[in-house]
């Protein structure tokens, strides 16, 4: 039965395999319950067969619900079940969706009894059905609800059990799940917001995994965790129910736990019990916030547990301080003693939790909270010293502190002094000796001064009257109190500073208190006078100034001589006494000199004197000590002039030599602080010469490189102009700095000086400050500002903004406006950036004081230079130092060096031959300048657009598309100045865009094509970005404009602009994939799209050479034709072929390279195609395809087949061809039958490729291809083209490789058409099977198997057809022909046998018929076939006709004549087979006189060989050596005619016989003739034997004696000495047998005499030496024969 159904299974094809199959595989699956080896045997030859049917056929389904039924059977043998569940995987994948559905349900039955590896694989299965389902949407839900009621009280009656209740009966009460399955469940309940909403199961689930009785740790984990959610998600009034009672339980949990348990559930237990803690202080506050128990339950957890936990207790910690907000005042009140004193503690995360609290629960005006944050400002810890400066609110200076301060409510500074000093009541005792112990650290200190700083602002900012107040006096005077002890000697230098300006900062705002308090306190002063900080000294000379004011004149002008007397000292003071007594003296002199009455004149000319002295004399750094000094006293009164032996002189002229020097030198501070005060000096100073020398000094710095100094300098010029909005009390009594109120002269004019009032001035000056303006004037506008030198004019611009913003609101400032304008406006192109800045800055200076007719002017201005079109710049002539390019900025000259001057660049220039070439130089340093204009611009722009207004909207239209390109300029500081000017002008940016959007595009496209690098960049960018996200309608129009533009870019010759291009590529992408999306975009507009994008694409993007483009390009295609869908259809010929070119095409060019090579590095050429083919098939162009394939429609095909044909044709490329054949293969199977109507058009085309292809991989790709037109082709094509492919076989290599590569893929892709033609097609494929070309034979042996099962019943099938094949094949002219068809036959005699008698007739002919003739290469392969045809079909041709067999020996003898060595021992080896398979004693006659005269010439030979010495032999020798065959071939024939001889031949061929055998065995010939001697002699025995045996044959016996007497006597000593000489086993064991078979034939005729047997010495000491274990036994018996032989012989006579 089971041979039957292998047979059925063979024959049918796979059309019909899979209902064939459904019968067939349970019932072989089955049998394998079969005790019989030979049934299983069976089976799995079988099963093995259909293994290979459906591997690779997945819609051939397998029988899933028998199978089943079969492994569930009850009766089912292990092995059954085994192949059951294997085949039950096969089909579940095969299955349709609703037989999965089904089954699944039924598969989940009695699982559990299975065997745990059987379980994974139902359940495997199960999940397979199941997600299959899903994936199909057949499922009614993904999962069970875990939100319904229902089954959420199922499931805590299932965890809780009914035990415990009473009024539940017996029968009815369920038991409390076990442990592993309330694991399972509490897993459900904590994602169950239900579950987490059920009381009282909640309470009672909890309470069961942390207490019940049979708890685990796990459970106690899940139990907490459990509890974590019901506090997140259930509802309020349920929480109030559980939220105490789950609380107490928690604690006991907590305090009963032990903390050294270390196992990581019950770390998970305590972490979660600490996490529930913080969630129920979130929801119910209540429960915590009348007690301090549970902060300080946390808080000293924060001190004992493990640091594992600590993380989720401070979690907890600081949930739990929202609680106490509106506790109890009393709770309050603990709470405070409580974090105070936590804030002490050795942990760190105590301290944070304990200052997180002091800042979140308290206000800022709360002072004990904020006295913690101070004492944590100075906590080792970082985060711990962040967050106590975030609650101290403490910001950093930088202009917004004071509003901030408006905006807080500090605590009084009464009230946190009050509370500072109730913590450290010493701080209330007298600090005047310094030498008292610190209260604080210096790091407290520094925060509680800056925090009281903001609590003295607040309050006066929130009511100025209040500073008359006693009581604030009183707070004041405690602060200043408090600032002295800070600076006690063990104080920090920065502490010392922050100290002593506090008191600064306290006179400027009130400085009758601070006058008053410390002009009791001068000795104090004195002290801090020679602190080693500078900033300390000078704000301690500043206070000692202040307290001097109030002094009597008396101690005032004592004062001040005491100061000059330290200076005028013996000893040589240290610098800090110098430096503190200089900076006092000028600060109190000044102060002195504003009352009335001031100083005597006496003592006033002694101070100045002593200050010229030490300007003279001292250091630069106390020279402009002393200056300082000067200047400070020259804000209150001018300077008077000095008596100098007899004469006055004034200050400035004695002092304009060494001014002069200082103002040369390296200390930058010095020189500040010297032109400043030099400006201070000439506020009252109305002397010409005094001015000049001032003016001249000052305006000597225009060259310096230090950006201070000319602030400094421009500082001082304003104070010379007149008008400056500062007093003298303010820069005497204060910390004011104009320089940083201005913030440089990059702050609000209007914002940081308007607040003071200027210095009065002289109305009888008039000619004095004209003098001085003029002087100013000229030198800026006719010297600095339009210089040739850079330093010059960015000295010239910090001076002029300098006095237009300090003196912005003079009428004179107010004539020259246009001028400064101008100036401004050129100065807009510098290349320096401080120049720039402060030039854009000036225009909006100018732009803020000027009336509406300068705000129009300057509109326009800044407009036309953004705009490029705005007015010729003054010219400015170059002289040979002019700087035109910064350094670096075009590389370096041929020499090397640098190249930025005129003069280097005309040199340049000259060098280069190329004299015109400076006015391409200087065509760039325009470009340069005019960029830089418009970034200056940009600048002054954003400041003045805001209130510029309505006067911009006319320009709006020109600028937009502008200012959107600058944006993305390169430079950064560009695209900040227009970003500002954007935001400036535009409210809504995206609206903006949106009214001007093609305006814009349409100008970036332009600007794309600049001959300017950083234009086209900057235009790449914008584009990039503004047409993100837009519709069809929008950027429609643009498309193939903006893909032109992004290719060109990607093209660019510099680097960043292809970066640019690459990011608009990629956007371009995005969009362009968008809009043709059919899913995401109308249909219509996705063909528009695609109509735009796809042809250039196609035409310009792949086709480019540049590899980024071309890249880019697939990708985009790749990407349209996946969302596309059948939008794509209008372009598809043209897309696929392209896609198919560029397979090629765009090929690593490295791998062409390594094919040219492959040989040489000793790659098979065949591999590295499949790696190639490989890697194309995995590119974006082959992805491509495959979404081309799946929207192909009959339509389509109209035009993309012809295209196919061509590129068929003419494609060229490996990648290419196999890429056309492998579409066209998937086109077809796509399609289906839509393709008949091109199949006839397509095979004519592609059957031809095949054979002419070179290319392995090719061919098998073109072949697929014809496979699968095959199967939707007519009938009579379908025929024409496998007779055509079977005609291949008998061409040449390559039409036999094509011959057998279609046939393989139409067994493979059409088996069912193939199987109508096996007649034509098997006997080409057995036959090609013996091809001499191993490849070839090696495709033809595959073929042979795929297609039998059993090759005996194969080529019993097709017997007819393959028999007549081969006639045709022998008969044709071809050697390799022949040669195949001989050993077909061959093989057909092996495999038939006698089976193949009715054909023998014509094939021994045919074969025979070939014999005669010339010989060929491969010709004895006839004579094998012959020798194994009558092996086969001895029995039909011996009994038919015996003319055929004496033909058969008459041309095998004839062949055994031939002289080629090779075909002789064929025929030799024919022939003793002919004669063994017919057994004919004739043959004895016949054959061995042709043999012994082969013997004898063999044997001359052989003696020849060995005595031919002589050249003169040496043709004979030649000749022996041509005709030679082995002598041992020539015995095996005699052996096989001895076989079938007559024992009278026999007899009468004795002599000639003997004479062989003694040849054979003589020492002439080699071990191997001498085996087959021993043969001969064995076969000779056996037939002497027979004849002896036979009682009919007596009349022979004395013919026999005589043989056997000459064996004895004449052979065996032959042999005897073949032992002896020959050293081979294998010759000791047969010289052996063939001995000791003599001597047995010797024995048995007992009528012969057998003494004097001379070898018998010898034969003894053979066996007595022989190492041979088998051949020394038979010489034993040898021996043992002898000697009975002997004993025998007497009794014989």
């Amino acid at each position: 039965m089971l041979d039957r159904l292998l047979t059925r299974l063979a024959l049918s094809d796979d059309s019909k395999l899979q209902p064939l199959l459904c019968k067939l595989l349970p019932y072989t699956i089955s049998s394998l319950s079969s005790h019989s080896s030979a049934v299983r045997n069976k089976v799995m030859e079988i099963l093995s067969h259909v293994n290979k049917r459906v591997k690779h056929q997945p819609e051939i389904g397998l029988p899933l619900s028998e199978l089943w039924i079969i492994f569930s059977g009850a009766d089912s043998v292990p092995m059954v079940r085994n192949f059951c569940i294997l085949y039950m995987e096969m089909a579940m994948d095969r299955a349709d969706s609703k037989e999965k559905e089904n089954l699944s349900p039924m598969l989940l039955v009695g699982v559990s009894k299975l065997s745990n590896q059987h379980q994974e694989i139902i359940l495997r299965l199960v999940v397979k059905g199941w997600n299959f389902g899903l994936s199909n949407g057949k499922k009614k839900a993904a999962g069970a609800n875990f939100d319904d009621t229902v089954l959420i009280n199922r499931l805590f009656l299932l965890f809780n059990g009914t035990a415990t209740s009473h009024n539940v009966g017996s029968e009815s009460r369920v038991t409390p799940a076990s442990p592993a399955l309330k694991g399972k469940l509490m897993s459900i309940f904590c994602r169950s917001i239900t579950a987490a909403n059920s009381f009282p199961s909640t309470l009672q689930c909890i309470f069961g995994c942390i207490y019940g009785s049979d708890t685990t740790s796990r459970l106690k984990q899940l139990g907490m965790e459990f509890t974590v959610w019901v506090f997140k998600h259930s509802k309020i009034d349920q929480l109030k129910l559980m939220g105490p009672v789950i609380l107490s339980g928690i604690l006991k949990s907590l305090d009963t736990a032990s903390i050294s348990e270390s196992d990581a559930t019950h770390r998970d237990s305590r972490t979660f019990a600490y996490q529930a803690i913080g969630l129920l202080a979130q929801r119910m506050p209540q429960l915590f916030r009348d007690s301090t128990d549970m902060a300080v339950r946390l808080f000293d957890a924060l001190k004992v547990e493990t640091q594992y936990f600590r993380l989720s207790i401070q979690e907890a910690t600081n949930s739990l301080a929202t609680a106490y907000k509106g506790a109890p005042s009393t709770v309050l009140k603990d709470l405070e003693t409580l974090l105070l004193k936590y804030t002490q503690e050795e942990q760190s995360e105590v301290r944070f939790c304990a200052i997180r609290w002091a800042t979140s629960l308290f206000e800022l005006q709360h002072c004990p909270s904020r006295y913690i944050c101070m004492l944590g400002a100075a906590d080792i810890k970082l985060d711990i010293r962040e967050i106590a400066f975030e609650g101290l609110f403490l910001v950093e200076d930088d202009g917004s502190s004071m509003s901030k301060i408006k905006q807080l409510h500090y605590p009084k500074l009464g009230d946190m002094l009050d509370y500072i000093l109730s913590q450290q009541p010493n701080l209330s005792e007298s600090a005047e000796t310094r030498d008292q112990k610190l209260q604080f650290p210096s790091r407290t200190y520094l925060v509680i001064i800056e925090f009281l700083l903001n609590c003295f602002e607040s309050e006066l900012e929130h009511n100025t009257s209040i500073k008359v107040s006693s009581q604030f006096q009183s707070s004041v005077e405690a602060m200043c109190l408090l600032l002295e002890h800070a600076m006690a000697y063990e104080g920090s230098v920065e502490l010392h500073a922050k100290a002593s300006n506090a008191l600064i900062a306290i006179g400027s705002r009130i400085p009758e208190l601070v006058a008053s308090r410390y002009a009791k306190k001068v000795p104090w002063l004195k002290q801090l006078l020679s602190h080693i900080d500078l900033d300390t000294r000078e704000a301690a000379a500043r206070l000692l100034g202040i307290a001097s004011s109030v002094l009597p004149i008396d101690a005032s002008c004592a004062l001040i001589s005491e100061i000059i007397a330290s200076v005028r000292g013996i000893n040589k003071l240290r610098f800090e006494v110098q430096h503190g007594a200089l900076c006092s003296l000028g600060y109190v002199t000044a102060n002195c000199m504003s009352r009335k009455p001031a100083i005597p004149e006496e003592l006033f000319q002694t101070t100045l004197k002593l200050l010229v002295d030490v300007v003279n004399s001292e250091t630069a750094t106390l020279a402009s000590v002393a200056v300082q000094a000067l200047g400070h006293i020259g804000l209150v009164v001018a300077l008077p002039s000095l008596i100098v032996e007899s004469s006055s002189v004034d200050i400035l002229v004695l002092l304009q030599e060494r001014l002069t020097k200082l103002l040369k030198g390296d200390d930058a501070k010095a020189i500040q602080k010297i032109i400043i005060s030099i400006g201070h000096i000439c506020v009252n100073e109305t002397s010409s010469a005094c001015l000049n020398i001032a003016l001249e000094l000052i305006l000597s710095l225009s060259r310096s490189k230090v950006e201070d100094i000319l602030f400094a300098a421009g500082e001082a010029l304003s104070f010379l102009w007149g008008g400056v909005p500062v007093t003298a009390d303010l820069i005497l009594k204060t910390n004011y700095s104009l320089s940083m109120a201005s913030k440089f002269l990059m702050g609000d004019p209007s914002l940081s000086l308007s607040t003071h009032s200027p210095i009065e001035m002289n109305e009888a000056n008039k000619d004095r400050d004209a003098m001085v303006r003029e002087a100013i004037t000229k030198k800026l506008f006719d010297e600095l500002l339009y210089s040739t030198r850079k330093e010059d004019r960015c000295a010239g611009t910090v001076w002029l903004l300098s006095i237009t913003m300090y003196c912005g609101h003079q009428p004179a400032i107010q004539k020259m406006l246009p001028e400064i304008q101008e100036a401004f406006s050129h100065l807009l192109g510098e290349q320096n950036e401080l120049t720039q800045e402060l030039a854009s800055q000036g225009m909006s200076v100018v732009y803020e004081i000027g009336d509406a007719s300068m705000k129009g002017n300057l509109v326009n201005a800044l407009v036309n230079t953004l705009t490029g079109s705005g007015k010729k710049k003054r010219a400015i002539k170059l002289a040979e130092d002019s700087e035109v390019f910064q350094e670096g900025v075009i590389g370096e000259g041929l020499s090397g060096g640098k190249l930025s001057t005129y003069k280097e660049l005309c040199n340049v220039a000259n060098e280069m031959g190329q004299p015109d070439l400076i006015y391409k130089f200087m065509d760039l340093a325009n470009y340069q300048t005019s960029l830089n204009s418009k970034r200056g611009a940009a600048f002054g722009f954003s400041k003045i657009a805001k209130q510029a207004g309505d006067a911009l909207k006319p320009h709006l239209r020109s600028l937009i598309p502008r200012l959107v390109r600058y944006q993305y300029d390169p430079d950064k500081n560009v695209q900040d100045a227009m970003s500002h000017i954007w935001k400036s002008l535009v409210e809504d940016s995206k609206k903006t865009i949106d009214e001007h959007l093609d305006l814009i595009i349409d100008d970036l496209l332009i600007q794309c094509g600049s001959r300017l690098w950083r234009t086209r960049e900057a235009s790449c960018l914008a584009l990039a970005d503004i047409i993100q996200g837009r519709k069809f309608d929008q950027v429609g129009k643009h498309l193939r404009k903006l893909w032109s533009a992004a290719f060109r870019a990607m093209d660019d010759i510099k680097e960043t602009v292809r970066n640019s291009g690459d990011k608009l590529c990629r956007t371009l992408t995005s969009l362009t994939v968008r809009l043709s999306d059919v899913t995401l975009t109308d249909v219509s507009d996705a063909s528009q799209a695609m109509d735009l994008v796809l042809p250039f694409l196609l035409t310009e993007g792949i086709l480019s050479k540049v590899d980024s483009i071309r890249k880019a390009s697939i990708e985009v295609v790749m990407k349209l034709a996946k969302g596309a869908g059948i939008a794509i259809r209008p372009h598809l010929s043209d897309l696929v072929c392209c896609m198919l070119e560029s397979l090629s095409s765009l090929e690593d060019q490295g791998l062409n390279y390594v094919e040219l090579h492959a040989a040489n590095a000793g790659i098979q050429t065949e591999k590295l195609e499949s790696l190639r083919i490989s890697i194309a098939k995995g590119s974006p162009m082959w992805e491509t395809l495959d979404l081309c394939i799946k929207v192909v429609d009959a339509e389509s095909l109209d035009q993309l087949v012809p295209r196919l044909g061509q590129l068929v044709r003419s494609g060229v490329g490996l990648n290419t061809r196999v890429g056309v054949a492998s579409f066209i293969t998937l086109l077809v199977q796509e399609v289906g039958v839509e393709i008949k109507p091109y199949t006839s058009k397509l095979l004519r085309l592609l059957f031809p490729v095949v054979k002419d292809e070179k290319s392995a991989a090719s061919k098998r790709a073109f072949a697929d291809a014809c496979a699968v037109l095959l199967k939707h082709t007519v009938a009579s094509q379908a025929e024409k083209l496998i007779d055509d492919t079977a005609a291949l076989h008998a061409g040449d290599r390559n039409a036999q490789v094509a011959c057998a590569v279609l046939l393989k893929s139409y067994s493979s892709k059409a088996s069912d058409i193939l199987d109508g033609y096996l007649a034509a097609v098997l006997p080409v494929i057995f036959i090609s099977r013996f091809d001499n070309d191993k490849y070839v034979s090696g495709l033809f042996e595959e073929l042979w198997e795929e297609h039998t099962s059993s090759e005996r019943v194969a080529l019993q099938l097709y017997l007819a057809e393959i028999v007549s094949l081969i006639c045709e094949s022998i008969g044709t002219s071809s050697w390799a022909s022949k040669k195949k068809a001989a050993q077909a036959i061959t093989k057909l005699s092996e495999v038939l046998g006698e089976s193949l008698a009715s054909y023998y007739n014509v094939l021994l002919q045919s074969l025979m018929n070939e014999i005669p003739g010339r010989l060929w290469e491969g010709k004895e392969a006839l004579l094998y076939s012959i020798a194994a045809l009558c092996v086969s079909c001895h029995k039909a041709i011996s009994t038919d006709d015996s003319y055929t067999l004496n033909e058969v020996l008459r041309v095998v003898s004839s062949a055994c004549t031939k002289k080629a060595k090779k075909y002789r021992e064929a025929a030799l080896s024919c022939l003793e087979q002919v004669v063994k398979a017919f057994g004919n004693e004739e043959f004895f006659n016949e054959a061995f006189p042709m043999l012994y005269d082969m013997c004898n010439t063999s044997a001359l030979g052989a003696s020849g060989k060995a005595t031919l010495a002589g050249s003169g032999a040496k043709a004979e020798e030649d000749h022996i050596e041509q005709v030679h065959v082995p002598h041992e071939k020539i015995l095996d024939c005699m052996t096989a005619c001895i076989h079938v001889a007559n024992i009278k031949d026999i007899h009468e061929q004795q002599k000639n016989l003997m004479q062989v055998l003694t040849t054979a065995l003589s020492p002439g010939f080699p071990w191997t003739v001498k085996i087959s001697a021993f043969s001969l002699i064995k076969e000779l025995g056996s037939s002497i034997h027979k004849v002896v045996a036979d009682p009919q044959q007596s009349n022979d016996h004395a013919n026999i004696i005589l043989l056997v007497q000459e064996l004895f006597h004449s052979v065996a000593p032959l042999v005897i000495e073949c032992i002896s000489t020959v050293k081979v086993g294998q010759v000791h064991v047969a010289a052996s047998e063939c001995l000791l078979g003599i001597m047995k034939l010797y024995g048995d005729l007992r009528s012969i005499n057998c003494t004097n047997v001379q070898f018998e010495g010898t034969l003894l000491h053979l066996y007595e030496v022989e190492k041979n274990g088998e051949a020394r036994s038979l010489l034993k018996k040898c021996v043992d024969t002898l000697e009975n032989l002997k004993l025998e012989c007497p009794r014989d006579n």
